[in-house]
């Protein structure tokens, strides 16, 4: 009888490159190709072979004086493990909210000087309000976007409205930016969008403040399929569900 071999089977090439990348990590970021042969223990011929495939892929950068780096495709790798893992604390929350409040609910973060909506939290008796304009060209007329921006440091904020103009998405819609500023100025813990974004919604957002993340939290009603709920109520479950995405992000959030 041949015993069965329980032992898995092991790619040697992958083995190495990956090798390689925790080699260059553990220089502090940055190494050369004799010093990562000595590190792993090859050839300098196979190295040098493993790391011309590992920079094609942009899995490490060459540098113009022979050292590599980490390139930006395990970057980006990083960023959506962490962004994934953000999402998986915020959503119990999400969900107590939209229960609560039985309208669907937004998250939106700021990141490399965009506003970008991360997750949406909706049920077939609580649908999402269609985003026929996408955030990245609309913040000044959303909730979560005014939210954001007034979070923002001032330079930050000039920055991100010097480009993104203001375009008129309702009769409603600031378009002057100076309005606008005012606007955010004077808000309060809850930014409102009273049918600035599309006519018939109204969009209440609290912010989501750590020190890795700039975002927020927000809640949108139809007139015919607002819950029969005061604006107190709504603003108190909204800054609650808020506080609560804020605790578990900052307890779990590395820096």
């Amino acid at each position: 009888m041949v015993a069965c071999d329980s032992s898995p089977t092991l790619i040697q090439s992958v083995q190495r490159a990956l090798h390689l990348i925790e080699a260059v990590s553990a220089r502090s970021g940055r190494a050369h190709a004799k010093e990562l042969a000595r590190d792993v223990g090859l050839t300098l011929s196979t190295t040098y072979h493993l790391l011309r495939t590992l920079t094609h892929e942009g899995y490490l950068r060459r540098l113009d004086d022979g050292s590599y780096v980490l390139g930006p495709s395990l970057t980006q790798v990083a960023t959506q493990d962490r962004l994934a893992s953000t999402l998986a604390r915020a959503r119990p929350a999400m969900h107590g909210l939209r229960e609560e409040l039985r309208a669907p609910v937004y998250l939106a973060m700021y990141a490399d000087g965009e506003i970008t909506v991360v997750e949406i939290v909706e049920s077939p008796k609580t649908p999402s309000i269609d985003l026929w304009v996408g955030i990245h060209d609309s913040a000044h007329a959303t909730a979560l976007g005014k939210c954001i921006l007034g979070a923002l440091g001032e330079d930050e904020r000039r920055d991100y409205l010097s480009r993104h103009p203001l375009h008129s998405l309702t009769r409603r819609t600031v378009t002057d930016s100076r309005v606008l500023q005012d606007q955010i100025d004077h808000t309060g813990v809850i930014a409102r969008d009273e049918e600035e974004y599309a006519i018939g919604v109204h969009c209440r957002a609290a912010p989501v403040i750590t020190p890795q993340i700039t975002g927020a939290v927000a809640v949108a009603h139809r007139h015919s399929k607002s819950p029969d709920l005061t604006e107190a109520a709504i603003d108190s479950a909204l800054t609650r569900s808020a506080q609560r995405i804020q605790r578990s992000l900052a307890l779990s959030v590395p820096a």
